[in-house]
């Protein structure tokens, strides 16, 4: 990291669910336009670390800070303000809005003002939104749902986009596409952080990973370095 303030810095997060002490000491950072993949077997705190940054599982030690800024504690509809997109796991549409209506509820320019991504930009990248415009969110299959929850964290035009388990439970076709979006958005300059477990897919695009286990960072490096070392894949993630 160089001597520019992080987009999101990450520091010591201890969170729980009720007595269970679930993050320990999580420290971590994201740079403008950095691409950085969170990885680890199921159950080892990836979803619990972005819900305690974007606000909804708050830590009860430790600090969020956006641009700098302490955002520990905030609410999450006031951190998201902040220039974060986030795509959770449940993806999180509104079922009885239209495609149409779930995009244009949550369209809004960026804290300075850019408009980069607006519907009809959001509706190319995502030509099978386009032909369904006028249908529910309870009437898409799962590939499309990711794509409206995608299009719509866009919408925002964040300057950080959240996804967790950005392909699970898709079509391979379906993930192949939403692949080649998360690499465009890349090469937009927004910085992204990405849960998936898919590693060979997410090394392919991440500029830095990261490995949880029970709860801790055990590796922070850039994705080349990881990738230089299956032994890493073994012992933490069983590939």
């Amino acid at each position: 990291m160089t001597g520019a303030i992080p987009l999101l810095q990450v520091e010591n997060l201890h969170t729980y669910y009720g007595a269970s002490h679930v993050l320990h000491g999580v420290s971590f950072h994201v740079d403008p336009g950095e691409t950085v993949c969170l990885m680890g077997r199921n159950g080892m705190g990836k979803t619990t670390t972005l819900r305690s940054i974007i606000g909804l599982t708050p830590p009860r030690q430790g600090s969020v800070k956006v641009e700098g800024a302490n955002v520990t504690g905030m609410p999450a509809h006031r951190i998201v303000k902040l220039g974060i997109g986030f795509v959770p796991e449940n993806r999180g549409i509104f079922p009885n809005l239209s495609v149409r209506e779930n995009l244009i509820m949550a369209s809004r320019p960026s804290r300075s003002g850019r408009v980069d991504w607006g519907f009809d930009r959001v509706v190319d990248t995502f030509p099978r939104l386009g032909e369904r415009l006028d249908n529910m969110g309870n009437q898409l299959s799962g590939g499309e749902q990711q794509m409206l929850t995608i299009g719509r964290a866009l919408m925002t035009n964040p300057d950080l986009l959240i996804l967790d388990e950005a392909t699970e439970g898709l079509a391979p076709l379906i993930r192949k596409e939403i692949w080649s979006v998360i690499k465009a958005i890349k090469a937009t300059g927004i910085a992204s952080i990405v849960v998936d477990k898919d590693v060979r897919a997410l090394l392919e695009i991440c500029d830095r990973g990261l490995i949880m286990v029970k709860g801790r960072i055990v590796h922070d490096g850039s994705a080349a370095e990881l990738a230089a070392n299956p032994d890493l894949h073994v012992r933490y993630l069983g590939v």
